[in-house]
């Protein structure tokens, strides 16, 4: 890491000074109100959200707006180990093909209805249209069925031993069931949620803030907190998000005590807000977060599989780790692949394709030699996510040097989340790549929605890589750590083939709130409960 500022070529530097000026001119008019009761938390989100659908969209920000508002079944703590949660426990059979859940009493939606097993049956089968983990259990499923309104059984054709995992660590929310009835391909217009938060539909504006009241009804368990497990005690009455695109804006605004929390402050700004009196800075997430350039497998240029990779011997992830950290080099981890680094599935298959010297020569030869035509490249950029932006602006310079034709659109993040779901061409509404995070926690082994290659079916980008999806069945199917390990490297090699994304690089994310906040809890995403003043 030491070697990860040299990297930062002097054509960034300019760019760099224009962000902090304008971070110095943010300082000194800060747009939000002050934090007017103690019953009030005041949080400023890493992004705005268009739609608070958390099957509809992957946005990492609206995985944490529906942890406040949804419960799941299950819970893993942070080691990662499955806990009940919505669920009191479940019975397995013998061959481990039929599995019996039941809920825990008291479970309310906040409607005030009974939240039921046909309810929880509803939200899975939603769920599992879009998860990795959820379409390798619905393809495996015989038979999904309430036996009364609180005990489900699921009957396999096969065992599924990431049952527990996968209702537990990935974002299986369960919903009336008349709202999870609405195709996964369509967002839910109705919010009435089962977890310890009311989110109040009609107080979101878009882009600008969002409302939450404390659900009385709500039953938490009655275990410590651990991540996703444990009792979810929420301790203030309301929490407002305040959108705040300027991050100079939104550091004076926590100094001056007039919002508690800051999601992701920008790097540039940690040292000063280190100084701050009344300040903490804070890492609470321990999984990272992996920057990547998503790219279109079904749109010219980069339907090229030749193209794909002779992006890669010029990809540098000391330079876009530099441009997303700034000098705060301390918080980065590299070299990463397509698996979560210091993470058991990471490994060195096909590393060198990264970890080689770079060789823009090379590139420019490869680029040439795959029958490139000229095509431009439109490359989105959004201008409110200063951590994206900065990679976008790398991801344009690294085009256009090997010679790749590039359009680089600025859009606001919540257009960018609506616009990357067309598979048009890029002059009718499309698009051919743009940089985006992966949370550590979703990039650590071959379930990794991001890493489909299921053509149509696959995450944004629509990549058809079959090796892809041959690796990410033998993991599904192994029975020990090391096939596991063995198919990761498998998944990690089609990877660098097919090119699906290009990795760029892992950091982890710190936190910043006034210090009068405590009883903060660990995890991938900012969690509201165990949260208190004082």
């Amino acid at each position: 890491m030491k070697n990860v500022m040299s990297a930062l070529d002097t054509r960034l530097m300019p760019t760099r000074r224009a962000v902090l000026s304008g971070l110095a001119a943010g300082l000194a008019c800060p747009a939000i109100a002050r934090a007017a009761s103690a019953s009030v938390l005041r949080f400023v989100p890493q992004a705005a959200y268009a739609s608070p659908d958390p099957v509809w969209t992957s946005a990492i920000v609206v995985a944490t707006h529906a942890f406040m508002v949804w419960d799941t079944l299950y819970g893993v703590d942070i080691g990662l180990t499955p806990h009940p949660q919505m669920c009191s426990g479940h019975e397995v059979s013998a061959d481990r093909l039929t599995w019996t859940f039941t809920l825990r009493d008291g479970l309310l939606f906040h409607d005030g209805d009974k939240v039921r097993a046909q309810d929880a049956i509803a939200s899975i089968r939603r769920w599992a249209e879009r998860d990795t983990f959820g379409q390798r259990l619905a393809g495996l499923t015989a038979e999904m069925v309430a036996l009364d309104d609180a005990r489900f059984r699921i009957r396999l054709t096969a065992p599924f031993p990431h049952m527990l995992y996968a209702f537990g660590a990935q974002n299986c929310f369960i919903m009336p069931e008349r709202i999870a009835r609405t195709p996964a391909s369509e967002a839910i217009k109705e919010f009435v949620g089962s977890g310890p938060y009311r989110f109040r539909a009609d107080q979101w504006m878009s882009g600008v803030r969002s409302v939450y009241e404390r659900f009385q009804q709500y039953t938490p368990r009655p275990e410590p907190p651990d991540f996703l497990a444990g009792g979810k005690i929420v301790h203030f009455d309301r929490v407002e998000w305040s959108v705040q695109p300027d991050p100079g804006t939104a550091m004076a605004a926590l100094q001056a005590g007039e919002v508690d929390w800051i999601d992701q402050p920008l790097f540039d700004l940690v040292p000063a807000l280190k100084r701050s009196t009344g300040v903490t800075v804070q890492q609470l997430d321990p999984f990272g977060l992996i920057g990547v350039i998503e790219l279109n497998h079904l749109q010219p240029p980069f339907d090229n599989p030749k193209l794909r990779r002779a992006l890669l011997p010029v990809i540098d992830q000391h330079e876009y780790v530099a441009a997303v950290l700034g000098d705060q080099v301390g918080y980065a981890a590299l070299p990463v692949g397509y698996f979560t680094a210091g993470s058991p599935m990471a490994n060195a298959a096909g590393m060198a394709a990264l970890t080689g010297p770079r060789d823009r020569a090379l590139a420019r030869r490869l680029v040439a030699e795959s029958g490139y035509a000229g095509q431009k490249a439109l490359l989105m950029s959004p201008s409110d996510q200063p951590q994206m932006h900065a990679m976008a602006e790398v991801t344009a310079s690294v085009l256009q040097d090997i010679g790749v034709a590039v359009d680089l659109v600025a859009v606001d993040w919540g257009t960018l989340l609506t616009r990357r779901t067309s598979k048009k061409p890029p002059g009718e509404g499309g698009w051919s790549c743009f940089n985006t995070r992966q949370p550590g926690l979703a990039a650590a082994n071959p379930a990794n929605g991001q890493l489909r290659g299921n053509g149509a079916r696959a995450w944004y980008g629509w990549p058809t890589a079959p090796a892809l999806e041959t690796a990410r069945e033998a993991w599904f199917a192994a029975d020990d750590l090391a096939a596991q390990k063995a198919a990761a490297e498998q998944a990690q090699q089609a990877a660098f083939d097919a090119v699906p994304y290009i990795p760029l690089g892992q950091w982890s994310q710190p936190t910043a709130f006034r210090s009068d906040l405590s009883g903060f809890v660990r995890g991938s995403n900012p969690l509201f409960w165990g949260v208190r003043r004082g």
